[in-house]
């Protein structure tokens, strides 16, 4: 027994148990993510070998209008969708941390654009956002607008539209997270605040909110690299359209490599994505980390 304790004790042991883990995140991710890298400074159609081309592809890329309209893209959805995923999942978080009865099915109900496909969600709002479709049914109806709205094909409105679908299908998802750091906020916290005579609004305010610093965190992590990896919904819905109008990196990177089937260029494109993303997540980690 005293061996096998002693076996246990080894401080090699936590190593041992990371293999499996290190493995399957290598031979998956760090592996596929060196061979992007390699691939970027060479010209390779997937018919011919590989030929090592240096810097080109970037040199490329810097001229490449197609690639500066869609970072743009990019850079504007994440400016857009990121707020919108980390304020308002708190007050749906806010909304169900309630013991009232039917909440479990209302958590459910507003979790339930998280677990639906995205290729499935794309389809469903493709349908909402058509010139004869029921969200300008409705707006027609209400008398808000006397002609249909171009969700989708006005180059003003597509991307947007887009984003709306993203928000929509991912406020569930950052909810949850959200539920969880509510519910880890000690009970007695309020209790002293109500006592003292503390509106709810401020104990909101002074007491959940910076207790959530931890959650903000890492939805704005997740949220922001989600938004600079969207692909689903603008692949469904728009194709990157019209006029390019809703094309992302990532819908660029696809059409690179399987359409125009230039490998290496959609991996130099891909490393400036994993570069962007990096940073950004890296800014939103230190100025909230600095904040808690």
């Amino acid at each position: 027994m005293t061996l096998f304790r002693r076996r246990l004790d080894h401080p090699m042991l936590p190593y041992l148990f990371l293999i499996p883990a290190c493995s399957i995140l290598g031979m998956f991710v760090i592996y596929p993510a060196l061979e992007a890298i390699m691939l970027s400074f060479t010209d390779f159609n997937m018919i011919t070998s590989p030929s090592w081309v240096g810097l080109a592809n970037y040199r490329a890329l810097w001229r490449d209008p197609f690639f500066w309209s869609a970072l743009r893209n990019t850079l504007l959805y994440l400016i857009v969708v990121v707020p919108a995923l980390v304020l308002l999942p708190i007050f749906l978080a806010l909304l169900v941390n309630r013991a009232i009865p039917g909440i479990t099915l209302f958590r459910a109900a507003l979790y339930l654009p998280a677990i639906t496909s995205l290729v499935i969600s794309g389809l469903i709002w493709k349908w909402v956002y058509e010139e004869k479709g029921i969200l300008n049914y409705l707006l027609i109806a209400s008398g808000i607008t006397d002609n249909p709205v171009a969700f989708l094909t006005d180059p003003n409105n597509a991307l947007f539209s887009v984003m709306a679908v993203t928000v929509w299908s991912g406020m569930g998802y950052y909810m949850v997270i959200y539920l969880a750091g509510l519910q880890s906020i000690p009970r007695h916290l309020y209790e002293v605040a109500e006592v003292e005579g503390v509106s709810a609004w401020q104990q909101t305010w002074h007491i959940t909110i910076p207790l959530l610093r931890p959650s903000v965190a890492v939805v704005t992590v997740m949220s922001s690299i989600s938004a600079m990896k969207v692909f689903e919904e603008v692949y469904v819905m728009t194709q990157g359209g019209p006029l390019d109008s809703s094309k992302t990196l990532v819908f660029y990177i696809y059409q690179s490599a399987f359409e125009d089937f230039e490998m290496g260029y959609a991996s130099a494109i891909g490393v400036v994505l994993f570069a962007i993303t990096l940073v950004f997540s890296l800014i939103n980690l230190r100025i909230l980390g600095r904040k808690g």
